[in-house]
C-alpha cells in the first residue's frame, strides 16, 4: 500500500467533497444520497462532516501522492441510550486503488479510534447486498448481518436491498 491513512481535516475539504462526489456517480448503488443531493449542500457542510466541532464523527482519509484516494466515516451517537453505538459510514476507494489493502487499513484506523472512545461499544454499517467485496471486508473485520432491508434503494434499474451489520468491539 503507498498511502497512508490519517483523520481529515479541514484542509481536506475540497478534495472529500470531489471524492464523495466521484463516489456517488460512480458507484451509485452504495450509497443512498445521490450526486445531485450531496453537491447542492453548501461547503461548509462537507468541512463541518471532516471536523465536526462536536467531534460526534470523525472522517480518515488515504492519501497517496498528496491526493485523497479512500475514506471512511464513524458517526457516534449522543443519545443517552443508544450512546454506546457508533455508524460506519461512507467507505470508498478510487476503483484504481482497490486491491491494494487500502480499504482494510481504513476500516482498521475507524475500529482502532471506535475501541479508543469511552464507551463505544458497537459499531453498525449498511452495504448493498450484491456488494460482494465490501461485504467480504467487513466479515473479515468480525462484521456479522443481523437482517437485509429489501428494497432499501431504488436504482434506475430496479431495488437494492441492503444488508445491516455489526461488531460488538468489546466481545473480541
Amino acid at each position: 500500500m503507498d498511502a497512508h491513512i490519517l483523520p481529515l481535516s479541514i484542509a481536506h475539504a475540497t478534495q472529500y467533497r470531489e471524492l464523495m462526489l466521484h463516489a456517488f456517480e460512480y458507484e451509485p448503488d452504495a450509497f443512498t444520497s445521490t450526486r445531485a443531493e450531496r453537491a447542492a449542500l453548501p461547503f461548509s457542510w462537507w468541512e463541518q462532516r471532516i471536523d465536526d466541532p462536536q467531534q460526534n464523527s470523525v472522517v480518515f482519509g488515504a492519501i497517496a501522492g498528496g491526493k485523497l484516494v479512500g475514506t471512511v466515516g464513524l458517526e457516534f451517537s449522543v443519545r443517552a441510550k443508544t450512546s454506546h453505538k457508533a455508524h460506519l459510514i461512507a467507505m470508498y476507494t478510487l476503483p484504481e486503488w482497490r486491491g491494494k489493502g487500502i480499504g482494510r487499513h481504513l476500516l482498521g484506523a475507524a475500529l482502532a479510534h471506535a475501541r479508543h472512545r469511552p464507551g463505544v461499544e458497537v459499531i453498525t454499517l449498511t452495504v448493498t447486498g450484491n456488494n460482494l467485496p465490501a461485504i467480504a471486508l467487513y466479515e473479515g473485520a468480525g462484521f456479522r448481518s443481523f437482517g437485509t432491508e429489501p428494497m432499501a434503494i431504488r436504482a434506475a434499474d430496479g431495488y437494492r436491498a441492503k444488508v445491516h451489520m455489526w461488531l460488538h468491539l468489546t466481545g473480541q
